[in-house]
């Protein structure tokens, strides 16, 4: 891996390269695209993935004190739990050793008896909202922490609020697009971290922002690139907030 931008270095350190930044409370998404925008490839986003993004992947969960997604992206991708790695003990002292997995859902569709919960190191997060199931909601709570922000749908204002109460301040959403939109449109998006897969896919596949319409001014901070694809780290333009 090389970084291409703003100067060009071999082999840069990942870790440093995707620090957060220190004294804030920061929230990241982390997304694959096509060249031609697409946000998956036959329905999974692994199809647009690359050992280079495999790689970068890793670092920021490593880096992060909590990963976000929501309830489709967990279904449709088959999350378990982020697993301990030897290469993550430095970045994580004084942390869990794995951060847990906080999954977005206003109808509590889970499958509560998958790995995500059952052998999860850390305990799986689930953030619900009044509406979800009463039921639902008390057989969540068996096997993981629940959090209900908002009434008839999740409030992700009060969902992040929630997670920073717990010391968890270093959020890592992966998705999915609609996740991804509704943050952008509440202003909670501080960074985009892209890859960008060399790969023309066409059809009917998502952007990795759909729904919402969001507009969001972002700077490029960062390009690594291996193998043709790009690694591009975006951050918010303060100064049209």
């Amino acid at each position: 891996m090389r970084r291409i931008y703003p100067d060009m270095q071999d082999d840069p350190d990942i870790a440093q390269a995707y620090a957060y930044p220190a004294g804030r409370p920061w929230l990241r998404a982390n997304m694959v695209a096509s060249a031609d925008g697409a946000a998956w490839l036959k329905g999974l986003s692994g199809g647009l993935s690359s050992r280079g993004d495999r790689r970068v992947f890793g670092v920021l969960r490593g880096l992060a004190d909590v990963v976000l997604a929501g309830a489709a992206t967990v279904r449709t991708e088959g999350y378990g739990p982020a697993k301990p790695r030897e290469s993550w003990q430095a970045l994580r002292a004084g942390r869990t050793p794995a951060p847990p997995i906080a999954v977005l859902t206003r109808g509590l569709d889970l499958d509560l008896g998958s790995p995500l919960f059952t052998e999860a190191a850390v305990r799986t997060i689930v953030i619900t909202c009044e509406a979800a199931p009463l039921q639902r909601r008390r057989q969540a709570a068996e096997v993981a922490d629940v959090i209900v922000a908002g009434d008839v749908r999740v409030d992700l204002a009060r969902a992040v609020a929630e997670l920073h109460e717990r010391g968890l301040t270093k959020v890592l959403c992966e998705g999915g697009p609609r996740v991804n939109a509704q943050l952008a449109a509440a202003g909670l998006l501080d960074e985009l971290c892209l890859s960008i897969s060399p790969l023309l896919v066409g059809g009917d596949a998502a952007r990795i922002v759909n729904g919402e319409t969001a507009q969001v001014r972002l700077e490029l901070g960062q390009v690594l690139e291996e193998e043709g694809v790009l690694f591009c780290r975006y951050t918010r333009e303060l100064s049209h907030d």
